[in-house]
């Protein structure tokens, strides 16, 4: 028996980045702030995808997949012999490995296809925004998304046991084979090329795309946000920006000049009927509004309210309020309760906050109103 090369370099490199990339992808899948970040794997893990099937049939002889073509019954069968300790041993993918493989490949496939269209549909942004989703496809797609994710994920945890039982049953160290690349075999039995080249070029493309994605593709400045003078803001940062809002001089004028002008697409068009029908006693305070602008505050009101579903905080805001339900506070709709039901009385009187009416202190985009998931930093 001879130390020989099994995995070549690019087989190595794309195992290690696919399952750092579905790692990271499933430890940002729970945070708005981490969008960028989880977006970034997905994509990173389709491109993988895509250089796996290309390599699976150009590759050195054991990455290609015509070296693990096993039927299903076959590798159920050596599943069985490996419990029962008597499986043979396989230079290159077993029967069992090899569903794996194609497993991880297809659902790795269909994750990512599926984050795309969410993205596409829920965001509004992506390579699959083109196709004009809806908000409510979108939101349908995401729980498929997060289905086909935790299948992957028992799909992984039973490739991390059968790698465990095959170290044990053969008395080798596969994980390190994995990093090395070497295996033992007999004197003769074929290696694989190394294809450092290639490794290489793997490599470089990996980190052009991450320096694109993070210097360039996600970086929005302050200006295009309608970002507030703020040190923290000066510098460029890592947020999409939806499609611009339509604006009105005067609805900025009147409702700008005591506080932010909150877009009307937050609140559905009867809660801006009710709140400047009762402008001489808006919380308090007599606004003075004659009704030549009080009617035109509603003609731009109105038209742009949540029921037109503009932005995704929009169709979401306006879906969690009941007909029967005429809100004349943001903060009071169910949407906007269960997305600030974690923040604690003490951080709201933050000096840097004041107030729940000072949604620019952690939306960046808060004065654009599209108050999209990956524009927002939660003040410390």
């Amino acid at each position: 028996m001879q130390s020989t090369l099994i995995w070549d370099l690019p087989l190595r490199l794309f195992h290690w980045l696919f399952a750092a990339s579905f790692l990271g992808a499933w430890l940002t899948t729970e945070s708005d702030q981490w969008l960028s970040l989880h977006t970034f794997f997905g994509y990173l893990m389709l491109s993988l995808i895509g250089f796996r099937l290309v390599w699976g049939l150009t590759g050195s002889r054991y990455a290609r997949f015509s070296s693990f073509l096993y039927g299903p019954r076959v590798g159920l069968d050596y599943l069985r012999q490996a419990i029962a300790g008597s499986a043979a041993r396989h230079l290159g993918h077993n029967p069992a490995g090899s569903q794996a493989v194609f497993l991880l490949l297809g659902l790795g496939l269909l994750v990512g296809l599926s984050g795309l269209f969410t993205q596409g549909g829920e965001e509004q942004q992506g390579a699959a925004a083109i196709g004009g989703l809806s908000f409510a496809l979108g939101k349908a797609i995401k729980e498929g998304h997060g289905l086909l994710a935790n299948l992957m994920l028992l799909v992984v945890f039973a490739h991390l046991a059968g790698v465990a039982l095959e170290s044990w049953l053969h008395q080798e160290n596969l994980a390190r084979s994995m990093v090395t690349g070497l295996k033992a075999a007999e004197s003769g039995a074929p290696a694989a090329r190394p294809h450092k080249l290639v490794g290489l070029l793997l490599l470089v493309a990996v980190a052009t795309f991450g320096t694109w994605w993070f210097f360039y593709a996600w970086h929005e400045p302050v200006e295009r946000l309608g970002g507030h003078d703020d040190a923290a803001n000066e510098a460029p940062h890592v947020a999409f920006v939806g499609k611009p809002l339509p604006e009105s001089a005067k609805w900025q004028e009147e409702c700008g000049s005591c506080h932010l002008a909150f877009h009307p697409s937050l609140l559905p068009a009867r809660s801006w009927q009710a709140l400047l029908a009762g402008q001489g006693r808006h919380f308090g305070d007599d606004l003075g509004l004659d009704a030549a602008t009080v009617a035109e505050l509603l003609a731009f009101a109105v038209p742009n309210a949540a029921e037109q579903g503009a932005t995704e905080a929009a169709w979401k805001i306006n879906r969690s309020i009941p007909t029967s339900s005429t809100p004349l506070r943001i903060s009071e709709t169910p949407y906007w309760t269960k997305k600030h039901r974690e923040i604690a009385d003490v951080d709201w009187q933050n000096p840097k906050v004041k107030s729940k009416a000072n949604c620019a202190a952690c939306h960046r985009d808060a004065e654009a109103g599209t108050f999209e998931d990956a524009a927002m930093q939660v003040r410390n």
